[in-house]
């Protein structure tokens, strides 16, 4: 008689102290040092989860085939995009900068065989594409139709003192300040501010706080900001050179890719002890609905908001629609989980105000080699070495980049590609008296060709029909600038949270820079050594705001 109560008792006591000991676990955010029984979900799949999934195999030893990426559209690569052919039309939303000392993405891409040669790496590939090919624009602003001298930044004394102040200011004492409330209206009108705006796409009301992180982290660079120097570029555009190089990788590993998956909230246990996420609402093919419930040994990693969701792309006879984040699926997931919890972000910081986080790029595809002689006889580079071309006297800011060609995998010798971007899409242009946001691609060309004086050389190139042009509006790009507090990103491990993480480029990444690949392969790096065990140290941000000798290029090139 005593002998089942007995059982029953110790049944009871074992199950107190397991509760208990996973309790002191989940309190201690023990790092998994097992996870082969582990699923892995990363919402999203742009690069914050590609770097993600391949951490995770390589360093935390989680089976590849435990790895779930869910991602909403058909493709994956968020901005580093690029597809289209030769008789529809190139496209890409833009192109993210790179350069020598982006330690955590040129050790990810350091494993990853290049999507032409098995036998060496995307690194290996990108550093030898750029020995032969350095960048050194010799046309990069241009007025009128004719390259102006950039050998000064054009600062005045009280400007180079600004410069110096904001660099050696708190970060914390520049919270939701804007660059225009910190310097006068006259540094708006210099070479550096030209440079600057068009290289690394700030505008006015953009946060001076993160401005300071790049002034800081790329002050290397400045002396060769004229020119584009230290730039990188990939030997294509981004997603063949890269996303699909690192797809193939995890794929050969066992990776999931569930496309058309889109993940719509996700539910938390938060107690006082911890945060624990548990569940996942999914609509496959924007219908069937479901639920991922997660288990003890599983994690979620959340790519929290994007810079290019909800982009519509016009044509050569239409203007695109500029849409809102009601369509947005990132966004939209973001803010239903901020509502769970203070310290998952304020996605509204990032997201509310469109017409401060908007613009709009376009991609031209030419049948012909007129344009593109005219540029390398105009800028004195050859296609990949110049960069940046920028209008300071064009009303949208329009710039032009030639990248070297062929640009994409499956374009003719005969066919050349280049894109552009305006940062004032609703101001009227210059020649088409209309907003950018309302020209089709057609319209655009007509504006780039008066500021550049080649109407007449390209008017017989339009009439034969041999140019076709795609613009895209796109409106969050800007949204990662926009001034903010220090919690409107969350960390990307929160305090007490236990089997999850915030990556990309909406989440917190202390001293890198946003709209680099960089942060947030970074912010990857941190996720997987934060919750796995791997002996394993995060690599330091490149500091050569310390070096002596580039603190003395720098201030030399601020005087000049």
């Amino acid at each position: 008689m005593f002998l089942p109560v007995i059982w029953v008792i110790i049944v009871y006591y074992n199950k107190i102290i397991a509760k208990y000991k996973k309790r002191e676990k989940i309190m201690k955010r023990e790092k998994n040092s097992n996870p082969k029984h582990s699923k892995i979900y990363l919402v999203g799949g742009g690069i914050a989860s590609l770097a993600s999934a391949f951490y995770l195999i390589k360093d935390a030893g989680v089976p590849g085939k435990n790895i779930h990426i869910l991602e909403q559209s058909r493709v994956l690569g968020g901005a580093l995009d690029g597809g289209g052919n030769p008789q529809n039309g190139f496209i890409i939303r833009g192109g993210r900068m790179h350069e020598e000392h982006f330690v955590c993405y040129w050790d990810l891409l350091s494993n990853i065989p290049s999507y032409d040669n098995p036998d060496i790496s995307v690194k290996e590939e990108s550093f030898e594409f750029n020995s032969r090919f350095v960048s050194h624009a010799q046309a990069r602003l241009i007025k009128e139709g004719k390259s102006m001298d950039v050998s000064s930044f054009g600062l005045s004394l009280k400007d180079q003192a600004d410069l110096l102040k904001l660099i050696f200011a708190s970060e914390g004492s520049l919270e939701n300040i804007r660059i225009e409330e910190w310097f006068e209206e006259k540094f708006f009108e210099t070479n550096y501010w030209y440079l600057w705006t068009s290289m690394f796409a700030f505008q006015k009301w953009s946060s001076v706080a993160i401005m300071r992180r790049y002034m800081k982290r790329f002050i290397h660079l400045l002396d060769g900001m004229p020119q584009l120097g230290g730039i990188m570029r990939t030997k294509y555009n981004q997603y063949h050179s890269v996303i699909i190089p690192l797809q193939r990788y995890l794929e050969e590993k066992g990776v999931h890719f569930e496309m058309q998956t889109q993940v719509t909230d996700i539910d938390f246990e938060i107690t006082d002890d911890y945060k624990k996420a548990t569940v996942l609402h999914v609509v496959v093919q924007n219908e069937k609905q479901e639920k991922i419930s997660l288990n003890e040994y599983d994690y979620v990693f959340i790519t929290n908001g994007s810079i290019v969701e909800a982009s519509d792309n016009g044509s050569l006879e239409k203007a695109p629609v500029l849409k809102d984040k009601s369509v947005s699926g990132a966004w939209m997931l973001w803010e239903k989980i901020a509502k769970k919890d203070n310290s998952f972000g304020n996605p509204g910081v990032f997201s509310d105000n469109i017409d401060l986080q908007k613009w709009y790029s376009f991609t031209a595809t030419l049948k012909d080699d007129t344009f593109h002689d005219y540029m390398e006889n105009f800028s004195g580079n050859t296609d990949g070495t110049g960069g940046l071309v920028t209008m300071t006297d064009s009303n949208w800011l329009m710039s032009i980049v030639i990248a070297r060609q062929p640009h994409f995998v499956n374009q003719p010798k005969d066919v050349k590609v280049f894109w552009g971007y305006g940062l004032y899409p609703d101001r009227e242009g210059n020649f088409v008296k209309k907003k950018m946001s309302e020209c089709s691609g057609e319209e655009i060309l007509e504006e780039l060709w008066y500021h550049l004086k080649i109407q007449k050389l390209m008017k017989p190139v339009i009439a034969s029909g041999r140019v076709n042009c795609i613009p895209v509006a796109m409106p969050f790009i800007n949204s990662l600038f926009m001034p903010c507090a220090v919690n409107d990103r969350p960390d990307v491990l929160p305090k007490k949270a236990v089997n999850f993480a915030f990556i990309g480029q909406f989440a917190e990444v202390p001293n890198d820079c946003v709209f680099t690949v960089e942060y947030s392969v970074r912010s990857a790096q941190m996720a997987v050594y934060g919750l796995f065990e791997t002996k394993k140290k995060i690599f330091p941000v490149y500091d050569s705001i310390h070096n002596p000798a580039v603190l003395m290029r720098a201030i030399r090139a601020i005087h000049r």
